[in-house]
């Protein structure tokens, strides 16, 4: 099937490209076409992380969405950064592996305004595709940022950290990122072209 945005460029900057597994590669590419339909309110992130590990107050996820025309002035470029909240919903419900008792699930959602502003956006495109008949692509970059979760203190930084994501409910999640939560901070500095 061949999105509207036919020329995408799936830039997932988890913060790197390394630590993504082989297998959720075409998921991930999936992803480009998947944003622009899911339910906003079905989209979650789900990490696991060191039972000890506490972000601070008000640290959660954010999604940085760049959508690029391919030609020059064939649609305005958006570009926008949707903070996530902390869910309450249950790791078993969500269809998460339980985890052992020194680990635990940090599961994550939009909040209304973030999932009104990816409405919007999904919204716009609908109409841009009928309006243009299909005729312009362009790109898309994504990033979640994850690394203001991490806490930095040095007997957790070898504890592994593990990033589910899911587009949409019956598709459930998908392993977007697996590492250490050192190697987390070490790539959040890296130069985001890497």
């Amino acid at each position: 099937m061949k999105s509207y945005l036919s020329a995408v460029v799936l830039a997932l900057l988890l913060v790197a490209c390394s630590g993504i597994p082989l297998r959720s590669m075409p998921r991930l590419m999936a992803l480009q076409t998947e944003l622009l339909q899911t339910n906003p309110a079905e989209f979650m992130l789900a990490i696991q992380v060191d039972s000890r590990m506490a972000p601070a107050a008000g640290a959660v996820p954010v999604m940085s969405l760049a959508i690029r025309p391919r030609e020059p002035g064939a649609f305005e470029t958006i570009e926008r950064k949707l903070p996530m909240h902390l869910d309450i919903a249950p790791a078993a419900k969500l269809g998460l592996t339980p985890v052992a008792a020194d680990r635990r699930w940090l599961i994550y959602s939009f909040p209304p305004e973030s999932q009104a502003e990816l409405s919007r956006i999904q919204t716009f495109f609908k109409n841009l595709r009928a309006r243009d008949n299909g005729k312009n692509g362009g790109s898309i970059a994504v990033g979640i940022s994850q690394e203001n979760l991490a806490a930095h203190d040095p007997t957790l930084r070898e504890t592994r950290w593990e990033s589910w994501l899911q587009t949409s409910r019956k598709d459930g999640f998908f392993e977007l990122w697996t590492g250490t939560l050192e190697k987390l901070l070490q790539q959040a500095k890296a130069p985001k072209n890497a």
